[in-house]
């Protein structure tokens, strides 16, 4: 039990912290991201590098929750639920700010891509 709730912690702190690295990679990489961060005035591209770190994170999320809760298939998806909690209300303040697929797809992909992170680990070299 104490395996899993902390998987489920690192799990979770590694989302933020590859999104995080990610998103400061972004800055540099993409010519004028840092200047339209704070406003979110994104463009395409910026916002599908987004999205692409979104999936990363996930994978990462779920793969470090898997390998820390060994056989336990349950931290995973409590990870999963937790993400999609925590981002609903994120994107419901930052609406107006994305299109309307922006949104969903953030939100529809991050707990299957969570599981597929997890599913990783279990998978035979």
């Amino acid at each position: 039990m104490l395996r899993s709730v902390l998987a489920v912690i690192v799990a979770i702190v590694t989302w933020f912290v590859v999104a995080t690295i990610g998103n400061l990679i972004l800055r540099v990489a993409l010519p004028g991201y840092a200047s339209v961060e704070v406003a979110m005035t994104f463009t395409l591209t910026m916002m599908i590098c987004r999205l692409v770190l979104g999936l990363i994170s996930s994978l990462g999320s779920g793969f470090v929750c898997a390998v820390i809760a060994g056989g336990g298939k349950l931290a995973p998806k409590v990870v999963a639920v937790i993400m999609v909690l925590l981002f609903l209300p994120v994107h419901y303040m930052l609406w107006s700010k994305f299109p309307i697929w922006y949104h969903l797809f953030f939100l529809i992909t991050l707990a299957p891509t969570i599981l597929i992170g997890a599913s990783l680990k279990r998978m035979p070299t």
